[in-house]
């Protein structure tokens, strides 16, 4: 590939609803090696944390975890709604830059709405993102177009009854085809899912799931295989992995050589322009549940000191992580309570 071909690769896959990142690693294999290229470059690139994660979910997630573990975790834990915060942060300057002056308020609108649905509609969140990228399109509709819009997203954002790993396999497959703008976007549907629907999790748990995701390597949607775990075992946690990431296969295997296509097209950028702010403005949002989530005083301290510690003193996301999981360790130590 050359640069220019890399640059369009980026832009194709931000229009896809998934893991961005996992998406471009997939085309730039399928552009090495074909169909076998994408199938083992995908693999290679998302097995690391899959493993990771499932290896560390044994231990978190075990009946009896040690006290100093579960400290860690209640730390790191405590710290994730400031990690959401600062990655929507990260995301929303080259938005508004792209914004000309007439849409900046309709940006700052999506970005609201976005914010407010994560707080308050849990799964829904997905009708919203649509309805603003919607907006959007039809805002700036030029003669001749014509809607063309697909109903899968919105079929997806209703869990159907059903029980057991086939309710599993539909929140995964939810978590990998609706993670637009970035992995927190999924973070309320998931938490939703694993805690108040199902009841795989506790809120305590659900947010060691999402700090493990966090300070692992690979992407953030290989949360969901801790969600697996904690469902059903292993086997739930590769069930879960396996079919999160299946949307990412299928996008590019049917679509790479529509990328071009897909790039110029007007009506997906305007549909994207309203559609990513609203995703920026989630994925601040999903920090509203996750402090909410917070069993104990003394993890406010910590969430307030990894606040202080990502928008004060600018430190990257895996080292407060990792300083507040040894706070838990400290505080779990010296007697304090740990959330459930």
């Amino acid at each position: 590939m050359d640069p220019q071909d890399f640059e369009r690769a980026i832009a194709a896959t931000s229009l896809l609803p998934g893991p961005s990142s996992t998406q471009l690693a997939i085309y730039c294999a399928w552009r090495a090696g074909g169909i076998p290229g994408a199938f083992l470059g995908g693999i290679c690139f998302i097995a690391p944390a899959v493993i990771i994660i499932l290896a560390l979910s044994v231990a978190f997630l075990s009946s009896a975890p040690p006290t100093w573990l579960r400290g860690m975790g209640a730390g790191a834990g405590a710290a994730v709604a400031a990690v959401a915060v600062r990655a929507g942060a990260e995301l929303a300057p080259p938005i508004w830059r792209r914004a000309n002056s007439a849409a900046k308020v309709r940006v700052a609108g999506y970005a609201v709405a976005g914010a407010a649905a994560t707080a308050t509609l849990g799964p829904w969140l997905v009708l919203v993102l649509l309805a603003c990228g919607a907006v959007e399109l039809g805002w700036r509709r030029l003669p001749g177009d014509r809607a063309s819009f697909h109903t899968w997203p919105v079929l997806l954002a209703a869990a159907p009854a059903a029980g057991g790993m086939a309710a599993l396999a539909w929140t995964a497959f939810k978590v990998g085809g609706l993670a637009f703008g970035g992995g927190f976007v999924i973070i309320p549907l998931m938490q939703h899912d694993a805690v108040a629907t199902y009841h795989w999790m506790t809120d305590g748990q659900f947010l060691n799931a999402v700090a493990l995701g966090q300070v692992t390597p690979g992407p953030v949607v290989a949360t969901v295989a801790a969600v697996g775990y904690a469902a059903h075992g292993i086997a739930g946690g590769l069930v879960a992995a396996v079919v999160a990431f299946a949307p990412s296969f299928s996008f590019i295997l049917i679509g790479a050589k529509r990328f071009e296509r897909l790039i110029a097209n007007p009506a997906a950028g305007r549909f994207l322009a309203g559609a990513a702010p609203a995703a920026v403005g989630a994925i601040v949002g999903s920090a509203i549940p996750l402090a909410g989530a917070l069993g104990e005083t003394w993890q406010l301290g910590v969430l307030a000191g990894a606040a202080v510690l990502l928008f004060v003193l600018r430190r990257g996301v895996v080292a407060t992580l990792l300083i507040a999981g040894a706070a838990g360790v400290a505080v779990a130590l010296l007697g304090a309570p740990l959330p459930r």
